[in-house]
């Protein structure tokens, strides 16, 4: 494995204080960052702060959504971070969810497969510093030039659950990025990416608690995937991959009823979706999403069970 990334900010972490802890990751062998955005920090601020404290580190953002920035300011940011970090940053975009984009930040989520195939376009000419006026299916740009040249154009990764989105990150990114699957999904998302193109990277996002505390584990695990799985994107993912042990849950969260939801989740999906146990068997986990087609995992700690997200890092890491 070439690529072993970890996902920034540690929970119990103020921003301020991750230098010695991104020092610490790159001692222990991880090779990237890898920072997110929907209710904590935002996407690129962590991972400016990396680009200061840990230059060994490639950094990447998964996600930004489509929606939440116009066109001129995402290639503004994704611009800027390519320059603080000159061959290192990876962009990655996706459509997010109607929660994130609509109810959190009240734009209508219209059309999102539109919305992300037109922001990538536009990325793509905003970088090469030609001055745009376009009119795109999803907006218009009018005049503008990014006014900042990175001396390289960040890759662009497209993140994806069903075919038209992974048909895109194939075709027209550089990669994609999946997560809330089980390492058993990843040759059914990863083929219709390389259909488009090969040497395509797929970055997956892991959710991972390294403890054998397996009853409090799972009980806490169930409140994240009820939360996650019955977003509307994400159950029709999961009903497209066939996880239909996940329609009681369906049901019951349709019908109002969030203590049955939580109950009907099986053990056997929770700890598909859920890597945990010692850091030995986690570290085997991981290594099945790599054997079926993850090119690079980008661990998240998952702090059930009393886990501190640090401490986890460190034995997780590859030494």
């Amino acid at each position: 494995m070439s690529r072993y990334g970890m996902s920034l900010p540690f929970a119990g972490l103020h921003l301020w204080e991750h230098r010695d802890a991104l020092r610490e990751l790159v001692d222990l062998g991880y090779t990237d960052v890898w920072s997110s955005e929907a209710d904590g920090s935002d996407g690129f601020t962590p991972l400016t702060l990396a680009a200061a404290w840990a230059p060994e580190l490639r950094l990447g953002v998964a996600i930004i959504p489509a929606f939440t920035r116009g066109p001129a300011l995402m290639a503004q940011s994704a611009a800027a971070l390519a320059d603080a970090a000159p061959g290192r940053f990876v962009m990655g975009i996706g459509s997010s969810s109607n929660v994130i984009v609509e109810r959190w930040n009240g734009i209508p989520f219209n059309e999102p497969y539109k919305r992300t195939r037109d922001m990538v376009r536009f990325l793509r000419e905003a970088f090469t510093g030609e001055k745009i006026t376009k009119d795109y299916d999803s907006f218009s740009i009018n005049g503008f030039r990014l006014g900042i040249q990175p001396p390289e154009p960040p890759p662009i990764l497209i993140a994806g659950l069903r075919e038209g989105m992974l048909r895109l990150a194939g075709r027209e990114g550089d990669g994609a990025i999946i997560n809330w699957l089980a390492a058993d999904d990843v040759p059914q998302v990863a083929s219709i990416v390389h259909a488009q193109g090969e040497g395509k990277e797929i970055v997956a996002r892991m959710f991972v608690c390294p403890s054998t505390d397996t009853d409090k584990v799972r009980e806490q695990a169930r409140f994240a995937i009820a939360a996650y799985l019955n977003v509307p994107v994400y159950a029709e993912f999961h009903r497209w991959l066939g996880r239909e042990r996940l329609r009681p849950m369906w049901d019951a969260w349709a019908a109002g009823d969030r203590k049955a939801a939580l109950a009907a989740i099986p053990d056997s999906v929770v700890d598909e979706l859920i890597i945990h146990g010692s850091p030995e068997a986690c570290r085997e986990h991981i290594d099945r999403y790599v054997a079926a087609g993850v090119t690079t995992p980008a661990l998240s700690i998952m702090g059930f069970a009393g886990v501190q997200p640090l401490e986890a890092a460190r034995q997780l890491a590859r030494r």
